[in-house]
């Protein structure tokens, strides 16, 4: 492919998304003319059959040796025509994109200056078609074992799809057990099933599958390598309870001097714990741990003559000398299903939340339905952090059962004053279901809720809004402005926009549906996997359509909310494709890397390490070589670990390292072609 440049241009209507602002006739006209272009077309969509067909046919009957291909993003179709050109006999790098439809069509509204920019961005593509040069794709062996962050649902779920085919799994999760924000509701949406007898089978499959390596109360410290050949760090943190005796018994938390003093966090701080606890009591594993924050032994050095936890143990489990330990392995790939926090409503301080004791988020709310939850799953009047005198002999006062219930959708969600304007999806209905479970504990109570608009997009989602409507919920369309006391009752001040009449609603009880936001920790994994995020701060996803699983680092794959908000199915459903997408390298062995790298010129690299700084994928390293009989340390790329983003050929103070593709001789007369008319 060293001859004289041999190039095809065509030129793609998309429908009208480009045909009805460019005037792809005249492209086609203009493309003909250029130097080296033996042959110019359009079609209607050149990504379909026909399209590639006629790309293939020319490279045969012309003997093309350069495709110029005028349509969409490189990012949409490039790989579709990359493969066009491998089945033609060409190397697939012989390939140039000239996007007239994001970067012309979509933004220009005149049809002449449209056509004209469109002109320049293919002639800009075919001088830069000339110097292409054939790139060789290079394979890796891949490490026959997955690495999943994360073990709620989405990580239960692909770590079981996972090892059933065969493979090793290691599944860590940061917390003391696995089920994630599932395991603290109590029924699921339209269905009502009981999320625990849905989750608790699968957390007890996961934690004694003989492919599965559980690792709870540990978090990965360290990643390095590139598909097929990570290399990952991960520290278990101790719980200071040998794992192999505890028996789960619970002697220790009953005896522990902290008992019912320390909110517990999967009650969501409505319950207490001591500071040896298990989660809950279906927790897997079902072993306890103890929290050296509040531990009074750990923490302060003495817990009365010595640790009522150890004495009670009789199988002689707790042990305060034992430290975190360091684990090391490899994998071939990664999967990310670090789910969600709930929005923090203490950032909407017109909702006095945090000021009221019954204002409570929805998932406080969802844990005193719970039958598992700290009230036995009986709704009740809150008086947190308060304890009532009383006499001796006097009975204790029986908690007040709320008359009136008040719902408020949104919350953080569809909400541009705290920067969330997605919708969190779930809202709707799980407010639908909370309010559903409240008038089946309480049938006389009066259930309201606020909301701008209800979305029941799911499968059964109309039909459940429907029949809470006929159970007795109130719906008003209004978006409240401030929740405030009067007496005894809490009053919503809203607005019913259906009549345009302002109100103030009292109520007993406001629950606020709050929406899913992006883990507070998320950086941790962002900066060890390099991942990017999309606007609403969750992780990205290499395509939203083609590639919803994918990032843009090979081998590293999202499922679940941590790719963006998303209920129960939907997100066993992404597990399942994630999953699916980390055993394709796996089962075949090998593994296809990036072509598209750095080179470095050692012969005129000063070593200055400019460029190992900026590397995002720590995929340069300075090595020392023989120049002229001197040791000297230059610049070397590991192509396996390169991923092509150009960081390092922009810092380059010599322009000694390049990127393949995008070379200086290949951009600069790019950019010449587009500046000279």
């Amino acid at each position: 492919m060293n001859g004289k440049p041999k190039i095809g241009v065509y030129v793609c209507h998309c429908g009208t998304n480009i045909a009805g602002v460019v005037n792809v006739e005249e492209v086609v006209q203009f493309a003909s003319t250029l130097p080296d272009v033996v042959v110019a077309r359009n079609y209607s969509y050149m990504c379909s059959d026909p399209g590639q067909a006629l790309i293939t046919d020319d490279i045969e009957k012309f003997g093309l040796n350069r495709v110029v291909v005028a349509s969409c993003s490189p990012r949409m179709h490039e790989p579709t025509f990359r493969k066009t050109l491998l089945s033609g006999g060409l190397n697939p790098y012989f390939l140039e994109m000239a996007n007239i439809r994001e970067q012309c069509s979509w933004v220009h509204e005149d049809p002449i200056a449209a056509t004209e920019k469109a002109k320049r961005i293919v002639e800009a593509a075919v001088v830069k078609a000339r110097r292409l040069e054939a790139l060789d794709v290079k394979e890796v062996d891949v490490e026959p074992a997955c690495l999943i962050i994360g073990a709620g649902i989405a990580g239960i779920q692909a770590a079981l799809d996972i090892a059933d085919a065969g493979f090793k799994v290691y599944l860590v999760e940061k917390s003391p057990t696995v089920g994630g924000h599932m395991a603290q509701l109590d029924k699921t949406f339209p269905t009502l099933d009981c999320s625990a007898c849905i989750l608790t089978p699968k957390m007890v499959d996961v934690a004694n599958h003989p492919n599965i390596e559980l690792m709870t109360y540990s978090q990965v410290e360290e990643i390095s390598g590139y598909i097929g050949n990570f290399e990952v760090k991960v520290r278990k943190k101790s719980r200071f309870v040998d794992m192999d005796k505890c028996t789960g018994c619970g002697a220790c938390a009953e005896v522990c001097r902290m008992a019912g003093r320390i909110p517990n966090e999967f009650d969501e701080g409505i319950g207490m714990r001591g500071a040896i606890f298990l989660p809950f009591p279906q927790a897997v594993p079902a072993k306890y741990t103890i929290d050296k924050e509040n531990c009074l032994f750990l923490s302060k050095g003495k817990c009365g003559e010595s640790p009522k936890c150890k004495e009670a143990c009789q199988a002689d489990a707790i042990n305060f000398d034992l430290q975190d330990e360091i684990v090391e392995f490899k994998v071939g790939t990664i999967i990310v299903a670090t789910g969600y926090d709930v929005f923090d409503a203490r950032k909407k301080p017109e909702y006095a939340y945090g000021v009221y004791d019954n204002v409570l988020t929805a998932l406080e709310f969802e844990r005193l339905v719970n039958a598992s939850g700290p009230t036995g799953g009986k709704i009740v009047m809150l008086e947190r952090g308060k304890k009532k005198k009383k006499k001796e002999g006097e009975e204790a006062e029986a908690p007040r059962v709320p008359k009136s219930i008040t719902f408020i959708q949104c919350v953080g969600s569809r909400d541009k004053s705290v920067g969330n304007e997605y919708c969190s999806r779930v809202c709707c209905m799980y407010t639908a279901k909370l309010a559903h479970l409240a008038k089946d504990k309480i049938p006389d109570c009066e259930v309201t809720i606020f909301y701008m608009d209800v979305r029941a997009f799911g499968k059964g989602f109309e039909e459940f809004y429907d029949r809470v409507r006929r159970e007795g919920v109130r719906y008003i369309r209004g978006n409240p402005s401030e929740i405030f006391r009067r007496g005894d009752k809490l009053v919503v001040k809203a607005e019913d926009t259906l009549t345009a009449t302002p109100l103030e609603h009292e109520t007993d009880m406001v629950v606020l549906s709050v929406g899913l936001v992006p883990r507070s920790d998320n950086r941790e994994i962002i900066d060890l996997l390099k991942l990017s995020q999309s606007s609403d701060l969750f992780y990205l996803e290499a395509h939203p359509k083609l590639r919803p699983v994918d990032t843009a680092s090979d081998g590293i794959f999202l499922a679940g909310v941590c790719q963006g908000p998303k209920d129960i199915p939907d997100a066993v459903a992404q597990a399942k494709g994630a999953a699916s997408a980390a055993m394709i390298p796996m089962a075949s062995g090998k593994v296809k890397v990036e072509a598209q790298t750095s080179v470095v010129n050692e012969a005129t690299c000063r070593g200055c390490g400019f460029c190992v700084a900026v590397c995002p994928y720590t995929a340069i390293e300075l090595v020392e070589v023989n120049r002229n009989g001197w040791p000297v340390k230059v610049a070397r790329v590991n192509e396996a670990l390169c991923k092509g983003c150009g960081a390092c050929a922009a810092a380059c103070l010599s322009g000694s390292i390049q990127q393949r593709s995008f070379k200086d001789i290949q951009i600069l007369p790019q950019i010449q072609a587009l500046g000279v008319k």
